[in-house]
């Protein structure tokens, strides 16, 4: 049963990403197919509605096909550098995390385990989905702080959540006259003061605590809970990074410079695609976008993201077109996707090697 609603619940939501991708690839084309219907000499507004969608996608793909050639070689490449750093820079973070645990998870190891999360993040809901194996992953390298392992997962995605949610808002800040000149995106910014305000109450708790203060009794029912003392162990695991400042300033500087080559990834692509887009407007699109599009609505933020991108990148005053959007937006994700492509082909054999493992084990007892 079980089982059954988390597979209705990852089918609805899948369907919500494709229609917010069929949506905008619609709409993009339908204007595309509207201008060179009309630059043929034809009357756009004497065909039916059914005989629109079919010029629209006739010749809207060939038009979004020959965006995305335009991009020059050195900057794709150099966008997909800025991604590795990032993915690099995580791990990092993460490495710093599991010391203050007492894991010592080797570089090699780590970096597996890294790749393989980026793997199954391009498909999973959301932007996290790939940390559930992360921590699985990260549970097996130890026999007797497991749920300590688990815990420095939740505890990095979080201090990077965090930090992504606090960049975008001083990104917003810096360029407030973008913001208050359109109202849809002064939505998209109180969205992420929200956010901010959820993730920083989360934080708070997490590293800090505090409900006992209030309720003294809430160890003692805590520990009444199934796997009460499980939770109670992760709450103190997580609470060792609240006693040590100096870590987490650093882990949230890291953190920072991951957003910065978000930032930097799409800011070459921009420049291989001669989009006339500033880096300063890209510095707070991109953070806006990449927070919101972590939200679990679609797989990998599929649809939430391009949209974003056409609405935001589209905008009086930058005014990209929405073509030239959608290619910027597609062009990123596909560098995403080149690194989990090395993130499967370590899960393929990583997991061989593994079952390998498991089965000499077995012989040896």
């Amino acid at each position: 049963m079980k089982e059954r609603r988390n597979l209705s619940h990852i089918v609805w939501r899948t369907g919500i990403g494709g229609a917010l991708l069929l949506w905008i690839f619609h709409s993009i084309f339908s204007v595309e197919g509207r201008q060179s219907w009309e630059d043929l000499g034809n009357s756009w507004t004497q065909l039916s509605r059914w005989e629109q969608w079919k010029v629209a996608w006739s010749y809207g793909p060939s038009k979004l096909v020959h965006t995305l050639g335009l991009v020059q070689f050195n900057q794709l490449m150099l966008s997909l550098a800025f991604m590795g750093m990032t993915i690099l820079l995580g791990l990092v973070r993460w490495r710093m995390v599991l010391r203050l645990h007492g894991l010592n998870l080797s570089f090699a190891r780590a970096a597996e385990i890294s790749l393989v999360a980026h793997f199954f993040n391009s498909f999973l809901l959301g932007s996290t989905g790939g940390d559930l194996l992360k921590a699985y992953y990260a549970a097996r390298e130890t026999h007797h702080k497991k749920t300590e392992a688990v815990v420095t997962v939740f505890i990095d995605r979080l201090v990077g959540l965090f930090a992504m949610l606090l960049f975008a808002c001083l990104m917003i800040l810096a360029n407030s006259s973008l913001i208050q000149a359109h109202r849809p995106l002064q939505a998209l910014a109180g969205l992420i003061l929200l956010m901010l305000a959820g993730c920083a109450t989360v934080v708070g708790l997490s590293l800090w605590g505090g409900v006992s203060r209030y309720w003294p009794r809430a160890r003692e029912w805590l520990r009444s809970r199934p796997k009460g003392e499980l939770i109670e162990r992760a709450l103190d695991a997580a609470r060792l990074l609240g006693r040590e400042p100096l870590l987490l300033a650093a882990l949230l500087l890291i953190s920072m410079a991951v957003n910065v080559f978000c930032v930097l990834q799409v800011l070459a692509l921009a420049s291989g695609l001669n989009l006339n887009v500033s880096s300063r407007d890209l510095f707070v699109i991109v953070p806006v976008i990449v927070c919101i599009s972590a939200l679990p609505v679609s797989p990998s933020g599929l649809g939430v993201r391009e949209n974003l991108y056409v609405l935001m990148l589209g905008v009086e005053g930058i005014g990209v077109a929405a073509t030239a959007a959608l290619a910027l937006s597609l062009l990123a994700y596909a560098g995403s996707l080149i690194w989990s492509f090395v993130g499967g082909i370590v899960y393929v054999a990583r997991k061989e090697r593994d079952h390998l493992g498991e089965m000499a084990g077995s012989e040896v007892s």
